[in-house]
């Protein structure tokens, strides 16, 4: 059932009989009764089978139709909305309807605007255009009821749930009521359609309904009859979509002649968040002037959710096609350090290389683009300065890599100096406080710094989204760059880049060596045996969290349960990495009002020049 601000719909492709309304409705009502959704929808005409033809100008057609729907009305098996699509007769012209309802009561009835004629459409033939009608008529009567009749939203009385319907062909116009519906605050847009297939309409219409689905800033839930319809001219495959905010949730489209079904999870409340971030869709929401009745509907709020597939436990990286993701991953990234390096007449690039993620990608694509710009690898200074805390592992591992780079490496210790800054400022270099920690890291951003100067260079950045993200940086220290090239990509997303570029990025094999950095402990070795993880959790949960606040716009107590669920956590350990990323990331913004210029690498960033802008004093919360 529908909760947390989730919705679970199903989109169905029957078995038809055609011309057969009572053993129709029986297969939709077998299914029904076992369905588990909030929602379920069924094709167009699907009370009588879409290719009934001239049947349609029978008036015995129209009233086992009718009669048929009486029936679900009086043994409704289900009791979430239904939508299904059949034959209404107003004043003697025949309308091709989509039809919402819910236990005893028919909601609302929705003429289909649009009625093709072309090709192998002929639906003038029986069928009228709704579009003049819903001008004059806004109420029909069915069976004894009075019945909303026209364009729709239907919504629960707090809006969390609002969907409007529109009938195949009206997605195909130019100009489409599901677009409408969607601007007057329908956060999902059913389409019942009859499509027959043709090699290569199923990609097109995916594209459309995954289109549809970005301009709304909506979900999108598409159901098309199957190929029990009759093949005596075209084919129905039984194309079923669901697609949310441009991206494609699920589909299937497999010609199975028997009842085929789909569920989806909508998220309803990300729908609400992105909207409000989309200013096009506000500018015209306000300008809009279209009629539509609001109709009222209950969906029973649940304080638990159950997902219908695990949700994505990396959802920052690529999951189809990595080559080709990394290809233009890496693109992106190497086009931007190009551009600052052409730009400022820069001869060098100074990095601090750790020997782990983070400085090894930065290496990389440092290496790449000295390459583009037609300079000696040798430009590229690798800079090792180890200390105390510094292991034999890393060490090795920065020296191994640079030397297959062909980078120039420098090897700077950095105890001796660091010492030095401790008897300037009275600290007994022994105690391992926050002051330790941060003179070593101040001390490699000053020689960076320098040697940058030195020899006529920029010093690139290494730090990434999610050390961005939880303040895990040294103010002024590793916090601080000429160009923070790793920016705008998290932790998981490094790991996916050092991986590719090891595999695909070089002639050199580099697989070996990043196989080793990947699985080295994260670390930034400020202190001995020190673990990044285990202060501050997994990146990989800390990342589903940025990704679900920063996305979707949830609330702390959203994403606890949301990591509850997919990380198989107890509620304790749920809420302690919400309550621990949140105190940090509030409070660690002066760090991030202070980063340099960095490029935005994927769709969320925390620069505070573009996508996050937060005073750095906020009292937010409990934080």
């Amino acid at each position: 059932m529908a909760g947390l601000g989730f919705m679970k719909v199903q989109a169905v492709a029957p078995e038809v009989f055609v011309g057969n309304p009572t053993r129709n409705m029986h297969v939709m009502r077998d299914f029904l009764a076992k369905s588990e959704a909030d929602m379920v929808v069924f094709p167009e005409l699907s009370v009588t089978g879409y290719t009934a033809s001239d049947l349609f100008f029978q008036g015995q057609l129209l009233t086992d139709a009718h009669d048929a729907i009486k029936s679900l009305l009086r043994d409704n098996p289900f009791q979430g909305l239904i939508v299904l699509g059949a034959p209404f007769d107003y004043q003697g012209l025949m309308y091709n309807a989509a039809w919402v309802i819910q236990g005893k009561q028919v909601l609302g009835i929705i003429p289909k605007l649009y009625v093709p004629n072309t090709q192998e459409y002929y639906e003038k033939r029986w069928f009228t255009s709704g579009l003049k009608i819903i001008e004059d008529v806004r109420e029909v009567t069915f069976n004894g009821q009075k019945i909303p009749f026209g364009s729709l939203l239907f919504e629960t009385e707090d809006t969390t749930v609002s969907f409007g319907v529109e009938v195949c062909e009206d997605m195909w116009a130019p100009y489409t009521p599901g677009n409408l519906l969607a601007l007057k605050g329908a956060k999902m847009i059913v389409n019942i359609s009859a499509s027959n297939e043709t090699f290569g309409k199923r990609d097109v219409r995916k594209r459309t309904i995954i289109e549809h689905s970005r301009k709304n800033m909506g979900a999108y839930i598409y159901a098309s009859a199957g190929p029990s319809e009759s093949t005596s001219e075209t084919v129905f495959s039984g194309h079923l979509v669901a697609a949310s905010t441009g991206e494609l949730l699920l589909e299937t489209e497999d010609f199975n002649p028997k009842t085929t079904a789909i569920t989806a999870d909508i998220d309803l409340e990300s729908i609400r968040f992105k909207r409000q971030h989309y200013s096009s869709f506000r500018d015209l929401k306000v300008s809009l002037t279209y009629p539509v009745q609001r109709v009222k509907i209950h969906v029973e709020p649940a304080l638990s959710y159950s997902f219908e597939r695990p949700l994505d436990r990396t959802p920052l990286v690529p999951k189809e096609d990595q080559k080709a993701a990394f290809k233009q991953l890496s693109s992106l990234l190497e086009s931007a350090l190009y551009k600052r390096m052409h730009h400022i007449g820069a001869k060098t690039i100074v990095l601090g290389l750790s020997g782990g993620l983070d400085s090894t990608l930065a290496l990389m694509i440092a290496a790449r683009v000295a390459d583009k710009l037609g300079i000696e690898r040798m430009r590229v200074m690798a800079v090792m300065m180890p200390a105390k805390a510094n292991s034999k592992r890393t060490k090795m591992q920065a020296e191994a890599l640079a030397t297959r780079l062909g980078v120039t490496q420098k090897v700077i210790p950095i105890d001796a100096a660091v010492a030095d800054h401790f008897t300037l400022i009275d600290h007994d270099g022994k105690t391992l406080d926050t002051t330790y920690e941060n003179a070593h890291a101040r001390m490699r951003t000053l020689i960076l710094m320098n040697l940058a100067n030195l020899h006529k260079g920029i010093v690139l950045g290494t730090g990434d989204m999610s050390e961005l993200a939880l303040g895990f940086a040294t103010y002024n220290g590793d916090q601080m760059s000429m160009y923070g090239i790793n920016q705008g990509i998290p932790k998981t997303l490094v790991r996916f880049l050092v991986n590719a570029y090891g595999m695909h990025g070089f002639e050199e094999d580099l697989t070996a060596i990043t196989q080793a950095i990947i699985e080295t402990p994260i670390s930034p070795e400020l202190i001995p045996n020190q673990e990044s993880e285990a202060m501050i959790g997994s990146y990989e949960i800390n990342d589903f969290i940025l990704a679900r606040y920063l996305r979707h716009g949830d609330s702390e107590s959203r994403i606890a349960f949301l990591i509850e669920t997919t990380f198989h956590l107890d509620k304790a350990a749920a809420k302690t990495y919400v309550t621990r990323f949140f105190k940090r990331f509030f409070s660690q913004q002066f760090k991030r009002q202070a980063s340099p210029d960095a490029p935005k690498v994927i769709d969320i960033a925390l620069s505070p020049r573009t996508d996050f802008r937060l005073p750095s004093d906020i009292s937010y919360g409990d934080h």
